[in-house]
């Protein structure tokens, strides 16, 4: 439910904040004065699309945000979805409109796009426009006008005919990648086995390239490494240094006075162990620096095998994969591609089956939708048939009319094959007549913008029993509508109140009179700015503005009597629970 709306410089409203309620809350005004620039804003917060023409003129921006009570219904679930949970038990929908540049969309506080508050809003709010009951004129519409009348029973049948739909024509997709041109099936098999002979062939080892590289390295520089180890031998045991005796000596010549100074005072035993140790460590390690020396090998011919081995790894690395085992592992893709090649013939056959038994299954489900149709849709015929009668359309007949179309490629159902879509193979169609006598007929053909407006409220309040959007907004739902329908129309808005919240724009007393809560729009001009502002109205200034509605003026007696019949009549037929709450 919509708890509360705020605006700020947007068209001609500078700034303002309503609090709606349950029930009806309707909103009158002059003509011009500015009520459809409300609808107009809760149909920007709600993800549709703006311009920034409709930021106040000196304004650096336009500000609208919207409070709902999300429940733990749909609306719950869809702000988890799009990552803006619902804190408080309220959700609340932002967007800002800069004067230059590109709308911000909020939920909850987050930034968020045009679409994800789309798919929050659509649980939140269904909002009827000015001319939305034209889409009654697109026949495309009807059969999920009918689907959603058919509860969850159907939908829940729906949504299997199009999970099956989707697997048909998967399967079918695949096969066509089977048995497309043989040529080219030949050319595919031959370039895969040749790039699986090239990487196969190869041999590669998961650390080849490392070791190799580094075998590289060693063999590069093989000289620099031969004189390094030479002259580091020839320091160590040789003597080929500045003092002229090596390093392994001279530590032996230190070892025997230090070892007889240790006998005269222990405390240097630990130092002469020390040396001692350093000289035997130092001694072997020129054993192994001259081994080392001896075994380093000057190999050209092993260097360009190795250069010429690297070379074949990074070709095929700018060829199948970044490193060697991404390599690998594409040769383990083909191989199982050609495998899969080489079997097509079974696969083939396989996938015929299941595409003949897929085909089969989407049959019999289509055609247990369509039935189950046919039963929903006699149900929606009558239901309209009642709320039209209710609305002073008494005569008006209303049907569903479904068509079907053969195709040999389509699905079986009974002894026919028919074309399949993800809502089954029924083409759906309302029909309509409001003259005795006349065929019922499309409605694009023969109906006025009354009659329409009024199917189109006989919908809403059918299918308000089976949707779950709590809050229906009518913007001049009534346009082409007086008299006595007035009143039908009034009482059809004020029973639909009772079960969900409602926000009507409405020029009609009638409606006006019936309404839970009373809003009046009026544009002033201050100065050289127009501004318009919205009051809730009760008491008398409830019975001034239908009064100003029925035409009438403030010392207008008869016509400020007949206000006041309305609003009596209104709170007469009004349940005694809504009275007592009143």
């Amino acid at each position: 439910m919509l708890l509360e709306l705020s605006i700020e410089n947007f068209a001609l409203i500078e700034k303002l904040r309503l609090e709606f309620g349950p029930g009806l809350n309707v909103l009158t005004g002059e003509t011009g004065a500015g009520k459809s620039i409300i609808i107009d804003a809760v149909e920007m917060v709600l993800g549709g699309r703006a311009s920034a023409e409709a930021v106040r003129t000196g304004a650096d921006r336009a500000l609208i945000e919207a409070l709902f009570e999300a429940g733990d219904g749909p609306a719950r679930a869809a702000a988890d979805e799009v990552g803006a949970p619902v804190e408080d038990g309220t959700l609340i929908l932002a967007r800002e409109l800069p004067a230059g540049g590109r709308s911000t969309n909020r939920l909850n506080g987050r930034l968020a796009t045009a679409q994800m508050v789309k798919e929050v809003a659509q649980c939140l709010v269904d909002l009827h426009g000015q001319h939305e009951h034209q889409s009654l004129l697109r026949s495309e519409r009807h059969i999920d006008l009918l689907d959603s009348f058919g509860g969850a029973q159907l939908t829940a049948l729906r949504d299997r005919v199009a999970a099956q739909h989707q697997e048909w024509r998967r399967l079918v997709r695949e096969l066509a990648g089977f048995v497309g041109d043989e040529k080219d099936k030949a050319r595919r098999q031959d370039i895969l086995q040749f790039q699986w002979q090239e990487i196969d062939g190869a041999k590669l080892g998961p650390t080849e390239e490392e070791d190799l590289d580094a075998e590289r390295r060693v063999l590069a520089a093989a000289e620099k490494l031969f004189q390094t180890a030479a002259e580091a031998y020839a320091i160590l045991y040789e003597g080929e240094d500045r003092g002229g005796d090596p390093v392994v000596d001279r530590l032996a010549k230190v070892l025997s006075p230090l070892e007889e100074a240790a006998g005269i005072d222990r405390n240097l035993r630990p130092l002469f162990e020390a040396v001692e140790a350093a000289r035997f460590q130092i001694e072997e390690a020129a054993r192994e620096i001259g081994r080392y020396r001896d075994g380093v090998e000057f190999n050209p011919a092993r260097l360009d095998e190795i250069e010429r081995r690297l070379d074949l790894i990074g070709q095929l690395k700018r060829k199948y994969g970044n490193t060697i085992a991404e390599v690998l592992k594409y040769r383990d893709e083909v191989a199982a591609e050609l495998e899969r090649l080489a079997n097509a013939e079974g696969h083939i056959a396989r996938l015929r089956e299941d595409i003949a038994t897929a085909r089969v299954e989407l049959g019999r489900l289509c055609e247990e939708l369509g039935r189950i149709r046919r039963e929903v849709a006699r149900d929606l015929e009558g239901a309209v048939g009642e709320e039209l009668a209710g609305l002073g359309m008494e005569r008006t007949i209303f049907r569903v009319q479904f068509a079907e179309s053969e195709d040999p490629d389509g699905v079986p159902v009974g002894a026919r094959a028919l074309a399949a879509g993800a809502k089954g193979t029924d083409e759906v169609e309302f029909l309509f007549s409001a003259n005795p006598g006349e065929p019922p007929r499309p409605l694009a053909r023969i109906i006025s913008g009354g009659e329409m407006a009024r199917v189109m409220l006989a919908l809403k309040a059918i299918l308000a029993r089976v949707d779950q959007v709590p809050t229906l907004i009518f913007d001049e739902i009534d346009a082409g509508i007086g008299g006595l329908a007035a009143h039908s129309v009034a009482d059809k808005l004020a029973r639909l109140g009772q079960v969900r919240q409602v926000l009507c724009v409405t020029h009609l007393p009638q409606i006006a009179a019936v309404a839970d809560r009373h809003f009046a729009i009026t544009k002033t001009v201050q100065g050289e700015r127009t501004t318009t502002a919205v009051r809730r109205l009760d008491g008398q200034e409830r019975v001034d503005e239908i009064t100003r509605m029925l035409g009438g003026t403030a010392d207008s007696r008869a016509t400020r009597e007949h206000a006041l019949e309305l609003l009596a009549a209104a709170q007469a037929r009004r349940p005694k629970a809504a009275r007592a709450k009143k």
